[in-house]
């Protein structure tokens, strides 16, 4: 019966009601069957007809935080990443550790000088005689992709940076490329162009099987947005410092001194980040 409800999207469209894709969502953040179970009778139950997705994963995430924290922060990753707005710096950031965690020498928010012109590289990632600079686009709801202007206007961007680059001594042999990263999806033309002309796309499902979810999830570099024992508050002040992963905090626990948090309250958000992060 509740099959038949519609639900009404982050961009306004509606669609049918699905148990099975709301049994996949809870399943591929770790959650098992005998949490999935009460989870999906109880929004069963409860939705109406022209409920908004954003109040099914409201209810959703609730019932998860209340079993299991590690596995409701998996939950919330995607809408953790709108949440590390309003600005595009704390997803720079995050861009960068990614590609620290995936092996790269990482420079974020640099000026360059091109062939004809200076350019904000907001990500620079180098390793062994290779080196590429990525754009980041940032998305505050899920319902706003990067269409094909996009790739085309960082191809030109980065082509202006590699003219001037390659004839720098200092990176005599190396190749260079170009990469746009963004919090949502690429449109399928964006993903055309990109392939066409050498661009290195990565939003969050593309690649297929090695998209932002993926990597996130296998490098556990998760966003300190996914956290539930932090305030908003305190998400933000650390943004601005530029601590934007679970990691960080984990590798130095000094960083939530400017914070204030009274010891029980710390010891729980390094406990949370400690079930996220560590690997038994």
């Amino acid at each position: 019966m509740n099959n038949k409800l519609l639900i009404r999207k982050a961009s306004g469209d509606m669609e049918p009601f699905s148990s099975e894709k709301l049994r996949r969502s809870l399943q591929r953040s770790g959650a098992a069957d005998n949490v999935i179970e009460p989870i999906l009778n109880d929004v069963e139950s409860w939705i109406y007809d022209g409920i908004s997705s954003r109040k099914i994963y409201d209810r959703a995430f609730a019932l998860l935080r209340k079993k299991t924290l590690s596995v409701a922060s998996r939950y919330k990753l995607k809408n953790a990443l709108m949440e590390m707005g309003p600005t595009g710096h704390p997803f720079e950031h995050f861009a960068g550790q990614v590609f620290k965690a995936l092996g790269y020498n990482v420079e974020v928010a640099q000026i360059l000088q091109g062939h004809c012109v200076t350019h904000e590289v907001d990500v620079i990632a180098s390793k062994e005689k290779s080196q590429m600079f990525i754009e980041c686009k940032y998305y505050l709801t899920t319902d706003k992709n990067a269409n094909v202007q996009v790739p085309l206007y960082i191809r030109s961007r980065v082509d202006d940076i590699i003219k001037k680059q390659s004839t720098l001594p200092e990176f005599a042999g190396y190749t260079f490329l170009g990469g746009v990263v963004t919090n949502t999806r690429f449109t399928s033309d964006a993903m055309a162009y990109g392939e066409c002309s050498g661009l290195k796309l990565l939003s969050w499902d593309y690649p297929a099987g090695n998209g932002l979810k993926e990597i996130i999830d296998r490098e556990k570099i998760f966003p300190i947005t996914v956290l539930t024992k932090l305030s908003k508050q305190d998400k933000q002040r650390l943004m601005g410092q530029g601590i934007v992963t679970c990691r960080q905090i984990l590798e130095t626990p000094g960083t939530l001194d400017s914070l204030g948090i009274e010891m029980i309250n710390r010891q729980k958000i390094l406990a949370e980040i400690k079930n996220l992060c560590v690997t038994e």
